[in-house]
């Protein structure tokens, strides 16, 4: 049986208005519904941004003479010499020895539990006698070692010598002395007190403090005037 599709009646193309005249698919009638657009709201003006202050930092002084010396003084391995402070720092050699004095009177009067000791051509730094039980007190007593024969002969060429080449040292005691000499460096007992050059490559030698102090001399000048065959 066929059922027929019910029939969908023609709906006119156009609406009527409320005015009575015809629009077209009933757009007048659509527009009625659409919202008006809110109005926009006073653009925010920003407010002109201030300049922050300016901070002025004042920089700091340059170190003083005293302060470089005293400086090098720390943090030098070898006795500071006049060469190698001017060299670094281009004043005149008096202006170091000026400057070293100054710094020596200042220990002094402050009473510094150090004081600058004179070692061969250069300065150090050392810890008074007053306070070597301090140091014992945080690192334990000296360990005692017994020095050989190469190496007290070597040593005593350094003492006398001093500023001298491993190939000096070499040269007088007729033997290598490469493994001594970093033996006595490792002990403290000497140091690298000038290092080489374009026209000396050799590095030079020279006591310490720790070799005045264990030999309890005051300066270099307290060695014992034995002669160069008796020193060797």
């Amino acid at each position: 049986m066929h059922i027929p599709e019910p029939s969908t009646p023609d709906l006119p193309a156009t609406l009527p208005t409320s005015d009575g005249d015809w629009s077209v698919d009933g757009e007048d009638l659509l527009l009625e519904f659409i919202p008006e657009p809110l109005p926009f709201a006073e653009p925010v003006r920003a407010q002109p941004e201030t300049a922050p202050p300016v901070v002025v930092v004042p920089t700091a002084a340059p170190p003083s003479l005293e302060q470089i010396v005293e400086a090098m003084l720390f943090t030098g391995s070898a006795p500071l010499t006049s060469d190698t402070f001017c060299a670094a720092v281009r004043v005149p050699p008096d202006v170091f020895r000026l400057a070293m004095d100054a710094l020596t009177r200042k220990y002094k009067s402050q009473n510094r539990p150090y004081a600058i000791q004179p070692v061969g051509d250069g300065f150090a730094l050392v810890v008074k006698p007053a306070y070597l039980k301090l140091r014992e007190k945080l690192y334990g007593g000296p360990r005692e070692t017994r020095l050989t024969q190469p190496a007290l002969d070597t040593l005593s060429l350094v003492a006398y010598r001093q500023p001298i080449r491993k190939s000096e040292v070499e040269a007088t005691r007729g033997a290598d002395s490469a493994s001594v000499l970093r033996w006595l460096v490792r002990l403290g007992l000497i140091a690298v007190t000038q290092r080489g050059d374009a026209t000396q490559p050799e590095v030079r030698y020279g006591t310490t403090p720790r070799f005045l102090e264990l030999f309890q001399l005051r300066s270099l000048e307290d060695l014992p005037q034995l002669g160069e065959a008796r020193a060797i």
